[in-house]
């Protein structure tokens, strides 16, 4: 018997609201921007018809604050916004690393800097994503190729944010964002859904910094009964801030080790016909379905020629490149911006073999054509 599919035309900005609904995100909080708006225009149809709650904020910093006391109280909180809101939010970005609250944030990249291109595509706020707060904190960014690939990396991205007590941002770009593409939308009562860890003691015995051997404490909600202090200053295991050198380095290294520890579960890409490759690109995002098919075209002309697509951006997947280190010849990094990816993948190859860019700045998105003229010869 054939399995029978749920088909629906869906594009990028709308298979994220679907996936966050599906992930069991039942608040969320934005201002709408150029081009990340059709995410809070269905969530703000859809949560009220299952008890959610959306509210349309005064601006993107009250956004970010808000979906992170959302979370505070136990419920699974997003926001969505493009270039200029994302810069307003890196503050609280990293109180909410900080203070170990879980949330995700949607970023569906434009041209820049400031207002740049509010209409066509960019994917310039990859380092934003990785430093745009300061100190050295903690992050993980997913990239989504397709409109399909978005739910799938919005439900993860919740998964992650809840497992790992941390904030996680999903980088779509305006092409994904806006792309009409079928999809089959899987059944949502199949999915892995991950909830954080509640505490296992009273509240008088709660510790909501603990520092446990997987880096991740409990996390209690506020109105449970537990009463603690949350905070973006240097704390202790108790949440209040302190000065003692022990406990700020025990807190900034567990922060790190609850991530790196993990990176293998965390890190995802996309090997396509990388086998016998001797060329390799590397690539993401809208960028990553140009290379896929010059890719195919490529192998046409008897190149061997092959794919590494990042789905996952941070933690960067220096492990994954590094495999292939003595395979491949010459690799290709294609992205819209000038270089922010390729910088990466020239460090974890530690000049094993010579690093191409391809870049584009100007609003129109890189064509298959463009990227085989890229190829070496």
């Amino acid at each position: 018997m054939q399995e029978e599919k749920n088909i629906r035309v869906l594009t990028g900005n709308e298979a994220c609201a679907e996936g966050a609904l599906a992930a069991g995100m039942r608040f969320y909080a934005g201002y709408p921007i150029t081009p990340s708006s059709e995410v809070a225009e269905v969530l703000a149809v859809e949560l009220p018809k299952i008890g959610g709650v959306f509210i349309q904020m005064e601006d993107e910093i009250a956004s970010i604050g808000a979906i992170i006391g959302g979370s505070l109280a136990g419920v699974k909180s997003m926001t969505a916004t493009s270039g200029p809101g994302f810069s307003l939010m890196q503050e609280n970005i990293g109180f909410a690393a900080m203070a170990e609250v879980p949330c995700v944030i949607v970023n569906v990249m434009r041209g820049g800097p400031s207002t740049g291109l509010p209409t066509l595509p960019a994917q310039g706020d990859v380092m934003q994503a990785r430093w745009g707060t300061h100190g050295d904190h903690p992050i993980i960014a997913l990239a989504p190729f397709s409109v399909a690939e978005t739910f799938a990396l919005t439900v993860r991205a919740f998964n992650l944010s809840e497992k790992y007590r941390t904030p996680v941002i999903l980088l779509l770009d305006e092409i994904i964002g806006h792309v009409n593409e079928k999809v089959n939308m899987p059944d949502t009562t199949a999915l892995e859904i991950i909830d954080r860890i509640p505490p296992a003691v009273a509240p008088d015995k709660y510790l909501p910094y603990e520092h446990t051997e997987c880096g991740v404490p409990p996390m209690a909600s506020f109105g449970q009964g537990y009463r603690f202090h949350v905070t973006g200053l240097a704390h202790d295991e108790t949440g209040f801030p302190t000065n003692s050198g022990r406990e700020i380095g025990r807190l900034i290294e567990r922060l790190h080790r609850k991530i790196e520890q993990n990176r293998d579960d965390i890190v995802e890409v996309d090997a396509f016909m990388m086998d016998d490759a001797e060329t390799a690109l590397v690539s993401f995002g809208s960028t990553a379905r140009s290379a896929r098919h010059a890719v195919r075209l490529a192998r046409e002309a008897g190149k061997k020629v092959g794919l590494l697509r990042l789905k996952t951006l941070w933690p960067f997947a220096d492990k994954e490149i590094r495999a292939y280190a003595g395979q491949i010849k010459n690799w290709v990094v294609a992205e819209m911006n000038l270089g922010q990816m390729a910088h990466e993948v020239e460090w974890a190859l530690a000049g094993a073999a010579p690093v191409k860019r391809l870049n584009k700045v100007d609003g129109d998105p890189i064509s298959p054509a463009e990227i085989l003229q890229a190829l070496p010869e």
